[in-house]
């Protein structure tokens, strides 16, 4: 494979994972998964729309899951085999769970909203990301400072 042929599905593949991005930031929008209110109304046990937004992504995604289990297909950008390695249960999961929880009450977003929010234009996302950064960190430091071998 040429250069000038490898340079050019290189970037058609990242725009085509830029469009699919934008596609899933727009539905993510359209379906209230960045607003407020509606994180508010589900945790007030007042209003369940996010519920069948979060049910219809899982069920999805399960189905999507064992289609490419049953087909063993190969992923677009490298052409290797899509593998499905079942992680180990690590301690401290369950506090990571309750913090991450507690996150997502507070600032009504998780990861995959905060990029669509910033795109909405909502100021409060900046401060969700730095938490995500400084969080991130801390885990890397507190990762990096625990495990040393002796």
């Amino acid at each position: 494979m040429s250069q000038t042929t490898a340079f050019y599905k290189k970037h058609q593949t990242n725009l085509f994972g830029l469009l699919l991005g934008a596609l899933f930031g727009y539905l993510m929008s359209q379906a209230g998964a960045t607003t407020f209110d509606y994180h508010a109304k589900l945790f007030l046990f007042e209003d369940f729309q996010l519920l069948k937004v979060f049910g219809t992504a899982v069920t999805v995604g399960v189905i999507g899951v064992l289609l490419l289990k049953r087909y063993q297909v190969n992923a677009v950008v490298t052409g290797q085999a899509v593998d499905f390695v079942k992680k180990p249960y690590k301690q401290g999961l369950i506090a990571g769970a309750l913090i991450f929880g507690i996150g997502w009450g507070l600032t009504a977003s998780c990861p995959g909203s905060v990029p669509v929010m910033l795109g909405e234009g909502k100021i409060g996302a900046y401060f969700t990301l730095i938490g995500l950064v400084l969080g991130t960190l801390t885990y890397g430091l507190m990762q990096s400072k625990f495990n040393k071998t002796p």
